[in-house]
């Protein structure tokens, strides 16, 4: 069982990386260039190191009429509280021109916090596990890729689990050109 907590390490700063799990989307402009970049910016982002990446998934809008979506999720190891790397994935998405002017709108970049080590937090700015993970095939296909044997810890359920209990139909693997 993949188990965050358990592969923690520490650095030469002495500082604990966590385990953290993000979901990746956009469906403005050219999608698939927007999120390799933006694994690229986070990757280069101090106290942030990209563990694996999924595949990319075509999948279809949830919300309003508008363009499918591209998808797909990360696992990054950070060396930062939950709260500053919600900051840094929300500005990250500002720097792609993500701009907020309707719940499930259209967007150039979406960036989630979907999971960070084995941590459960429920403010009012910041959710984990992400409070609809569970429901979306969107996220839970590409985050099975990655790390099927990761404990939700609200379910106390593995990844693998719970994409079983989604309808998947909508969620088609993307081949690039």
């Amino acid at each position: 069982m993949f188990k965050p907590a358990s592969s923690l390490q520490v650095s030469g700063t002495g500082a604990t990386d966590k385990a953290s799990a993000i979901a990746l989307g956009g469906n403005m402009g050219d999608s698939y260039g927007i999120l390799a970049a933006a694994i690229e910016t986070l990757a280069k982002t101090p106290g942030i190191k990209l563990a694996a990446k999924s595949s990319w998934y075509r999948t279809k809008a949830v919300g309003p009429p508008q363009p499918d979506y591209l998808n797909g999720c990360a696992i990054l190891q950070v060396e930062m509280p939950p709260d500053l790397l919600l900051e840094t994935l929300l500005a990250t998405e500002q720097q792609f021109g993500r701009v907020r002017q309707q719940r499930w709108g259209a967007r150039s970049l979406d960036l989630d916090l979907l999971l960070y080590d084995d941590f459960i937090i429920d403010t009012p700015h910041l959710q984990i596990p992400h409070p609809r993970m569970r429901e979306r095939a969107f996220v839970l296909i590409p985050l099975a890729e990655i790390a099927p044997d990761w404990v939700e810890p609200i379910s106390q359920r593995v990844i693998k689990d719970l994409v079983k209990e989604v309808d998947c139909s909508d969620v088609h693997l993307f081949k690039s050109n």
